[in-house]
């Protein structure tokens, strides 16, 4: 994606000057992440849990639309199955997890959702 991921635009590193975006473009990077993971979690035939939301899986195209991505550690939970799961290996950096990961409770799709508001505060 043209603009990489939104890390650049929120930490500074020696290769990247951590360049500030202007509070519109936050608001629809937001917004476009937040669509991302409703279609994950809503609209797809099976619920997808992503279970590593965080800005570096948040990439920007040329005019700021964000699209989630890297999958490696998404799981499948078929909507019969009351949209839970209990997941044994935690995923994403520690910093990002929902409390249910650290205190072996079931997983849902919420656990996205704190990840999510984590990364907005940022």
């Amino acid at each position: 994606m043209k603009n990489g991921s939104l890390d650049n635009f929120l930490f500074t590193t020696e290769e990247h000057s951590g360049k500030m975006l202007s509070r519109e473009y936050r608001y629809n990077v937001a917004l476009g992440t937040t669509r991302g993971i409703m279609y994950l979690h809503e609209e797809c035939r099976d619920c997808i849990i992503h279970c590593d939301i965080k800005p570096e899986n948040t990439l920007l195209d040329e005019i700021f639309n964000a699209k989630v991505s890297d999958f490696e550690l998404a799981k499948l939970i078929n909507p019969k199955d009351n949209r839970y799961q209990i997941l044994t290996s935690v995923g994403g950096p520690r910093s990002y997890l929902a409390p249910e990961w650290l205190a072996n409770l079931p997983i849902t799709s919420k656990s996205d959702v704190i990840a999510m508001g984590w990364s907005c505060l940022r």
